[in-house]
């Protein structure tokens, strides 16, 4: 497998141990792929912030959202109805429960490099039924003045697409559920092509079709249909499990560039391209048969969940790409690409 990517000789640039916990009795276990941009001259992320109680032997117990607030429920490990074999998610007496309850959390820098939690702006978190397990993976795009929130709802109704939209990073329109379950991975394009709105999504099947990536306009940017598959898994590749888009894609003059993720069946995650027609961008042009990124580093290999190299979030400057990634779902890193040469390795279909 191939790698391109330049990575931060800082990183990491943010262990779980660099920010503080949301309230009393929580610690936080990981830091996970942040929406990127830029506000009031300086690079922001929007960090996927994971937390959990501490852990007690023998016990699992993690949090859940109440309308009262946070409830913290514990299983003993030895319980016959628990399936705790993923750390991810665990299974209980029928029902799938996320080890961790995320929010969103606004960082930024001046360097790119330096972060630090700036005062007066607010934690996102979940609301209402359909986040009752946490907001998690957000993508941001700037349309027209106003920035858009893509990001992962999860609750016992499955995980969707929910958004919200912001001019100023400090109060919020909540336009709810705009993708219903099963679905995530949603970036929109920051422009309108041909008077409409398009967004890159992945709704899964665990019986007929696959994880793959979809595309969809809208007329509004709110209300999403003309839903096309238009990337899907290749077998034998390191993408044969599932995909799906990191970013808005990149307008470029060859087309637009989508930065993606693909795993494997031994969920090894890499980083891929594809290239989309500038003026319908159902169309796919081309594609990496290769990856751009793979986990190499140890902060890659070893972490919550090890083997994994995900983006949501970059900025462009010219023909510099830089990519803010979650690192084996535990770590903050970065790094830069030559948008040229992510274009010289794609393959036209």
């Amino acid at each position: 497998m191939t790698d391109i990517a330049k990575r931060f000789v800082e990183n990491p640039i943010l262990h779980p141990k660099d920010l503080l916990p949301s309230s009393a009795g929580l610690e936080i276990e990981c830091l996970l792929n942040p929406g990127v941009f830029t506000f009031e001259g300086k690079i922001w992320l929007l960090i996927r912030v994971a937390e959990r109680p501490a852990q007690q032997e023998n016990v699992i117990s993690f949090p859940v959202l109440k309308k009262g607030g946070i409830e913290i429920l514990a299983i003993a490990e030895s319980d016959p109805d628990l399936n705790a074999t993923d750390p991810r998610v665990i299974n209980y007496k029928g029902a799938d429960y996320l080890t961790t309850l995320s929010h969103l959390r606004l960082v930024c820098s001046d360097d790119g490099i330096h972060f630090y939690q700036p005062d007066a702006y607010p934690l996102l978190q979940g609301e209402g039924e359909d986040e009752t397990f946490g907001i998690e993976d957000c993508r941001v795009a700037q349309i027209n003045g106003t920035y858009y929130l893509t990001f992962t709802a999860v609750s016992e109704h499955g995980v969707g697409v929910g958004m919200r939209s912001t001019k100023d990073w400090k109060t919020f329109e909540y336009h709810g559920m705009i993708i219903p379950p099963h679905n995530k991975d949603c970036a929109l394009f920051e422009e309108q092509i041909n008077g409409k709105f398009y967004a890159l999504h992945r709704p899964s099947s665990v019986a007929l079709g696959g994880n793959y990536i979809w595309l969809a306009e809208s007329p509004d940017g709110i209300h999403w249909g003309n839903h096309k598959c238009i990337i899907k898994t290749r077998a034998g590749f390191w993408d044969s499990a599932r995909v799906g888009a990191g970013a808005a894609p990149i307008k470029t003059a060859a087309g637009w560039l989508e930065i993606y993720h693909g795993a494997n069946e031994k969920h090894q995650y890499c980083l891929g391209a594809f290239l989309l027609d500038l003026n319908n961008p159902a169309k796919v042009l081309a594609r990496t048969d290769q990856p751009i990124m793979v986990p190499t580093t140890d902060y890659e290999l070893h972490g919550f969940f090890g083997e994994v190299v995900f983006t949501n979030g970059h900025l462009v400057s010219g023909d510099e790409l830089t990519i803010y990634y979650g690192a084996a779902d535990e770590f903050v890193c970065g790094a830069k690409f030559s948008i040229a040469e992510i274009l010289e390795t794609l393959k036209y279909v």
